[in-house]
């Protein structure tokens, strides 16, 4: 796909396939598009390598932090279980928001926690709302820590962010949608993954071996569970889709 941006006219060339078509520049669809060539070029730029959270890198886009505090904040879940924890920016901010409501704590897992991440983090204020378990996620000594973790939790949001392929997310939404409490998610990040296959760092073969892929194979073999993006609270934009490197992650549990 080519896109030209004519400012001069306020119009998008939109070139693919042999054919040509043009968006008005200032439309929602110019937008969409537009945005995913931002997301292409700020994935290759490392752009989610600029940001931390008090104090701890989190290596998130801005956009899918903001919405994923609106649904926990709408959802005061009891457990929040990660697995991936790299330098704790992501337990540091779902802890944050649990001391904010009042209400909630992390379980975090990774197969290797380096010693200074490790350090880092069990010396942050917000420590004592985290729990930290060293192993693969998908094996069943961990899954059943993070079992024994959970307990009788009412309500648990699980996110999947440790190892992208789609044979490890869909073993690790097997292991662990179990936990997932009815109107909660699992979330199965990292979809960016088939959008960014032919950029420079990328990989030829993350078009189909992605977690977006893992988490559509998951819900058809699971009815209980649906795609769904979470809505948006507050919308005064003719604005539809996130910008976002997590496509398709978020599995609704709509049954039990």
């Amino acid at each position: 796909m080519k896109l030209t941006i004519d400012n001069d006219n306020a119009i998008l060339l939109v070139e693919e396939g042999g054919s040509r078509s043009t968006l008005d520049l200032y439309s929602p669809e110019a937008l969409e598009l537009v945005s995913l060539q931002w997301v292409r070029l700020g994935w290759q730029m490392k752009y989610p390598y600029t940001f931390s959270w008090l104090g701890r890198p989190i290596i998130q886009l801005p956009e899918d932090m903001v919405r994923t505090q609106e649904v926990i904040y709408r959802l005061e879940p009891d457990v929040i279980v990660e697995t991936g924890i790299a330098h704790g920016g992501s337990l540091i901010f779902n802890a944050g928001l649990c001391r904010l409501m009042g209400k909630g704590r992390v379980v975090g897992i990774d197969i290797e926690i380096r010693p200074h991440n490790r350090q880092a983090i069990e010396a942050h204020p917000l420590f004592d709302l985290i729990s930290m378990i060293e192993g693969n996620s998908v094996s069943p000594e961990v899954v059943g820590k993070v079992d024994d973790l959970v307990g009788d939790a009412q309500t648990v949001l699980v996110i999947l962010d440790s190892n992208h392929t789609k044979e490890h997310v869909l073993a690790e939404l097997e292991a662990y949608h179990h936990l997932v409490t009815p109107g909660s998610y699992i979330v199965a990040t990292d979809g960016v993954m088939q959008w960014v296959h032919d950029v420079p760092r990328g990989d030829p073969a993350w078009k189909e071996d992605n977690p977006s892929e893992a988490a559509h194979e998951f819900v058809r073999a699971h009815p209980e569970f649906e795609v769904e993006q979470p809505p948006w609270p507050f919308n005064e934009s003719p604005l539809e889709k996130n910008v976002t490197h997590w496509p398709d992650a978020w599995l609704k549990r709509t049954k039990a």
